[in-house]
């Protein structure tokens, strides 16, 4: 495959390294050469790459920077959260500690060009220099000159430089509306199934022939392709499972050639794994003991919520569950302590003969939500504004979903968006007793 790589101006040696490291990533990479041309010639001022995530977007530039020693900067628009450590970086890997120290301590624009302009003026370089702008969807948050400046740097500072922006979502969805430079495009497609095949498959395990693990990426392919095309997702997904899938042979029970009684063997292993698809907080072994040892309390649970929930964020989704899903006249029943005896039929109406599970979540304000969970609470909680924080939170994860208007701050209204399995699961994880405090199991 190194003829796709072929380009005047590179060391044929480097271009081969640069191809044995971009399995299916050949077509790209090679038009990514034609379009930063030889070295010392002027390349376009920006390019704009894009495609889905784990498509090799950040891999192509990443190979091509190092193995043909081009000088560039890598810059992560999640780490750089000011511009002020964006125009650092750059000075910084490019001209060193001196010329960083020269930016104010809140530098503008122009401020970098100035600096830039001057140290090029003292080092002119020799060769193209590459910014490249690693999750560059982030730009569009910051200052609205910033991403027209950077499409345009190679005129603002008059040197050889080109700006590569990687991102996951399409150009058009970046072009400010007061219009900017253009960048060239170039878009990297999702790995089909069997470039998926083929790149998964160099990772084998060295005391297994090629063959086996080949057959083995395939069944997993064969379960997972359909819901995940990430492959970095699938290459820990193979890692998670190829244990249980050579247990058989590790026992002796089964050849390497058996693949039907293989598959026979890891399919119900596979369908379970599906359930931690993009959950990368469980770790194989926690996952493995997960599978062994469920307890009741996790049952129903993703271990994402079960981690990540804190104490009174359960309770409060308790409590917002109860008053969506009771009539609010039934409170006094439940979270009254001397309410006398109230039978049920002296609640029930012809109309609410059908039960509330059925009819599905209704809303309810925020006073009546605090009202139940200091009733449920088992200790003594101030209103304090952690707990309106986490109500935020709530409905941030979309466990609750507010139904009120943004303008009305006094009275916000909530429903409760999670199944009975799924509170049923969280109260156990408190000692609560939920069913007791529902109205349709009475």
């Amino acid at each position: 495959m190194a003829g796709l790589l072929e380009h005047p101006g590179y060391d044929g040696k480097k271009l081969r390294r640069v191809s044995e490291q971009l399995p299916c990533r050949e077509v790209q990479a090679g038009m990514l050469l034609s379009l930063m041309g030889q070295p010392q010639q002027y390349c376009y001022p920006s390019l704009f790459i894009y495609g889905h995530r784990a498509s090799g977007k950040s891999h192509v530039v990443t190979v091509l920077m190092k193995e043909l020693e081009l000088p560039h900067v890598t810059v992560s628009c999640v780490e750089c959260v000011s511009v002020a450590l964006l125009f650092e970086q750059v000075l910084l890997s490019f001209f060193g500690c001196a010329a960083a120290a020269l930016l104010p301590r809140s530098p503008s624009l122009s401020d970098f060009v100035r600096i830039y302009r001057q140290q090029t003026s003292e080092s002119p370089g020799k060769q193209t220099r590459y910014i490249v702008m690693e999750k560059a969807e982030l730009l569009r948050d910051a200052n609205v000159n910033l991403l027209p400046a950077l499409l345009r740097l190679q005129e603002l500072v008059e040197d050889n430089i080109s700006v590569i922006l990687l991102s996951e979502i399409v150009w058009d969805k970046f072009r400010p509306n007061t219009g900017c430079f253009e960048p060239l495009l170039l878009h990297f497609p999702d790995y089909s199934k069997g470039e998926l095949l083929q790149i998964l498959s160099k990772d084998r395990h060295p005391s297994y022939s090629a063959e086996f693990y080949s057959s083995y990426i395939s069944i997993l392919l064969g379960v997972f392709y359909a819901v995940c095309r990430d492959l970095r997702e699938l290459q820990h997904l193979a890692v998670l499972n190829f244990s249980k899938f050579c247990e058989p042979v590790s026992a002796g029970k089964v050849k390497e050639t058996e693949t039907h009684k293989l598959w026979k063997n890891i399919e119900p292993h596979l369908k379970k794994a599906m359930r931690t698809v993009y959950l990368r907080e469980v770790s194989s072994l926690q996952w493995e003991q997960m599978e062994e040892h469920e307890t009741g309390a996790l049952r129903g649970l993703s271990a994402h919520t079960h981690v990540e929930l804190p104490y009174y964020s359960k309770f409060l989704l308790i409590a917002a569950y109860l008053a969506s899903y009771n009539p609010a006249r039934t409170d006094k029943r439940f979270f009254v302590k001397h309410h006398g005896k109230i039978k049920k039929t002296n609640f029930l109406k012809k109309n609410e003969k059908t039960s509330n599970h059925l009819l599905g979540p209704k809303p309810f304000p925020l006073d009546r939500l605090l009202a139940i969970f200091y009733s449920v609470v088992d200790s003594r909680v101030a209103p304090t504004a952690s707990i309106f924080s986490q109500i935020s939170s709530l409905v941030t994860l979309q466990l609750l979903t507010l139904v009120s208007h943004n303008d009305q701050l006094d009275t916000p209204k909530y429903k409760c968006a999670v199944s009975l399995d799924f509170i049923s699961a969280i109260s156990r994880t408190v000692n609560f007793d939920i069913v007791k405090y529902l109205y349709d199991f009475l």
